[in-house]
């Protein structure tokens, strides 16, 4: 799923990160304090908060079964689970928030499902799922009171974070719905960085271009011959970015704290996902903690916020990394458990003997050959 250094390299700066954002944080912050805040907490909203963030994962799943249903693969909701947690996962070690999506497509590939098909599935959820972001971010923008919050350094990375959203959204439907003009604007930039002498290998890039406008043009078929499959998923995205969003409202009630709406809560968590989620740090650590402490001040207090930080970083980032990470070795070994099955079989099937009537035997107890 993740292959060779990468995989080391991307652990290794995701906890060089977490320590840094603890020095920072921490810094001056009485422990004995600290603790006595935690020890407050009400443990069912903690639960709750975990739910939520099982709703996240699920609302993806689903997403997936939709799509790959429309495809021509009947897949069963616990694989498509499986694939969610791996994108979790991945995404959440590597400098990127679309880092899973090729894990994703490995692990549908490993399942006999071919992998433009896989491609297919991540391009219409990534799209869905920017949509989703900047409806979110739109609406607190404009229904929030608390949204003045973001100003100064926080202003300027909203800025950043929903102008890159816009720019990534409005450039997947361009390459979607309007393949030639795409086409003539990738090509001019790859025109004009190759006069500069920046690239290495114009010819591979083209190639690479071209493939991967293809791939947008089958997304766009996909939707024209499914009308209703879009606006499904982007539904289910709306509802899985609630669930996330929702997070830190559980956390206010598990502080038992009162005062502040729902939508107050949640509206500023929108904007802070939508200020960091472009940042090239893997799980945004550091940013998305100091934004929070930044952000929700107002809401728990100088003096309770690095605590609530702490829980609902906790919930919807670290223990759920935790628990993705277990997901995916399971879906790992299940993998490596029906390649090698493959195997056997493959080697058995022309084959006769004692030998290779056993082996067929036991891939029939197993489920594997019909």
């Amino acid at each position: 799923m993740i292959q060779g250094k990468k995989k080391y390299l991307g652990s290794i700066f995701l906890v060089i990160m977490m320590v840094v954002t603890g020095a920072v944080l921490f810094r001056g912050q009485p422990l004995g304090l600290l603790w006595e805040s935690l020890k407050q907490v009400k443990l069912p909203f903690l639960f709750g908060g975990l739910l939520l963030m099982l709703g996240y994962v699920g609302c993806e799943a689903l997403c997936t079964r939709r799509i790959l249903g429309r495809l021509g693969h009947r897949v069963p909701y616990r694989r498509c689970l499986g694939y969610s947690f791996v994108g979790f996962y991945v995404s959440s070690i590597t400098p990127s928030a679309t880092g899973g999506q090729p894990a994703q497509i490995y692990c549908m590939s490993q399942d006999r499902i071919p992998a433009a098909h896989g491609a297919l599935n991540m391009m219409l959820i990534a799209a869905c799922y920017q949509t989703a972001t900047l409806i979110w971010g739109g609406g607190i923008w404009l229904l929030c009171p608390r949204a003045g919050v973001f100003q100064g350094g926080m202003g300027l990375l909203l800025f950043y974070g929903a102008g890159m959203m816009v720019l990534l959204t409005v450039g997947m439907g361009m390459v979607m719905f309007l393949p030639g003009v795409s086409r003539r604007i990738c090509g001019g930039i790859l025109w004009l960085l190759e006069m500069l002498h920046l690239l290495r290998n114009p010819s591979a890039l083209r190639k690479r271009l071209e493939h991967q406008l293809a791939e947008y043009a089958k997304g766009a078929d996909c939707i024209k011959t499914n009308p209703g499959l879009a606006f499904q998923v982007l539904v289910l995205c709306l509802i899985q970015l609630g669930l996330l969003f929702s997070v830190p409202w559980m956390v206010y009630l598990a502080f038992g704290l009162q005062g502040h709406s729902w939508l107050q809560i949640a509206g500023l968590q929108a904007l802070l996902t939508l200020a960091v989620s472009n940042l090239p740090l893997p799980g945004a650590v550091g940013p998305a903690e100091g934004g929070f402490v930044t952000a929700f001040t107002t809401v728990f207090g100088a003096g309770m916020v690095t605590p609530a930080m702490l829980v609902s970083r906790g919930i919807s980032f670290y223990a759920f990394l935790l628990i993705s990470f277990l997901v995916a070795m399971a879906v790992h070994l299940r993998l490596r458990r029906q390649a090698r099955e493959r195997t056997l079989r493959e080697m058995t099937a022309s084959r006769q003997g004692g030998r290779a009537k056993a082996i067929r035997r036991y891939l029939r107890t197993i489920g594997q050959e019909a």
